[in-house]
């Protein structure tokens, strides 16, 4: 769709429903990945001004990620809770008005790029003194909301009720079904498999977990944190989830060393969390998760470039993604190598 018309589309379509003559000043589109289109906007009304971003899927969405109904309705869950993250401002549910769902949230300053995040000299103070603190106080608020805080049955069911008992079992089901459902073999993930099924820990409480909590998922500035992004991958689980995957080597954009995010340590980061929600964290299980990161987004890495190879969504980016499998295989690996060591 041209940018002209979805202005259109979009200025007659909040005029109906919020009785008000809306008018976008300004639009433009931002990144929003392999999987997501978000686009700036400004709006003009008698009720004032707002700066917004409207998102909504590109194409199609991988299957383990949320509709846009269910993300809007998981932000709000997350922004009562405390989180600091975009005001959630509108849903439409209908592909009707630009062709596919989509809402409105608030527009927040900063960036999300993984080098400014990590590297960026406009940061050097925050990162040394703050940013580690910050990000861990707000995955401890949004751990807080549990299967009892949803009152929304049809997103109660959408974010997957599981027990403490059979959470893992059925993850590591789920990532087989997908493993078996790729054209090609991956001994080395089969391997990793195996390990996580006879390693699994016990789960202290299951909890929101934000499914992709990592840098470039959160906005930042000199100013400090300024929103967490992106609850597409939202489902209930085990926190230590969230704290591997922000771990993951993948996320910390060549700053090895800082493992946590590639700006971070560890135990900073964990003392923080334990001090804002009174759990401590434990590493062993943060390490399996860790694993588990690696297999999930080794599979859907392979998962991504087989749409582009399949023909159904041709893209450059789709087709370099392939290239992560391999890697995330041999660091899945890894991880179980320094346990046995």
């Amino acid at each position: 769709m041209e940018m002209n018309e979805l202005q259109e589309k979009v200025e007659l379509h909040l005029s109906r429903v919020w009785k008000d003559d809306v008018k976008v000043s300004q639009i433009h589109h931002l990144s929003g990945g392999a999987c997501q289109d978000n686009y700036s906007l400004d709006l003009v009304s008698r009720s004032g001004k707002q700066s917004l971003v409207l998102r909504t899927d590109k194409g199609a969405s991988l299957l383990s990620s949320l509709s846009k109904r269910d993300e809007f309705k998981v932000a709000e869950l997350v922004y009562k809770a405390g989180v600091k993250t975009p005001t959630p401002v509108f849903l439409e549910e209908t592909p009707e008005v630009i062709g596919s769902p989509f809402f409105l949230m608030e527009k927040i300053g900063g960036k999300a790029t993984g080098r400014y995040i990590t590297k960026d000299k406009e940061l050097d103070s925050y990162r040394k003194t703050q940013m580690v603190t910050d990000l861990a106080e707000n995955l401890a608020k949004l751990h807080t909301v549990k299967p009892s805080s949803v009152s929304d049955e049809e997103l109660k069911q959408k974010l997957k009720i599981v027990t403490k008992e059979n959470y893992i079992s059925i993850a590591i089901s789920d990532l087989r079904q997908s493993l078996d459902e790729l054209p090609e073999a991956h001994p080395a993930i089969e391997l990793c498999l195996l390990w996580l099924e006879s390693n699994a820990p016990s789960i202290d409480e299951i909890v929101l977990v934000h499914g992709d909590f990592r840098t470039g998922n959160f906005m930042m500035n000199a100013e400090g944190l300024q929103g967490i992004l992106d609850y597409e991958f939202a489902h209930f689980g085990d926190r230590h989830e969230d704290i591997a995957w922000l771990c993951m080597r993948d996320w910390r954009f060549g700053r090895l060393n800082k493992e946590v995010g590639g700006f971070g340590d560890r135990k900073d980061f964990y003392d923080a969390y334990q001090k804002t929600s009174g759990i401590p964290v434990d590493p062993f299980k943060v390490t399996f998760w860790e694993i588990m990161g690696n297999v999930r987004w080794a599979i859907g890495s392979a998962q991504q470039t087989e749409r582009h190879l399949s023909g159904k969504d041709k893209g450059i980016e789709l087709a370099a993604i392939g290239r992560r499998t391999a890697e995330m295989e041999w660091e899945a690996m890894r991880l179980i190598e320094s346990l046995q060591s």
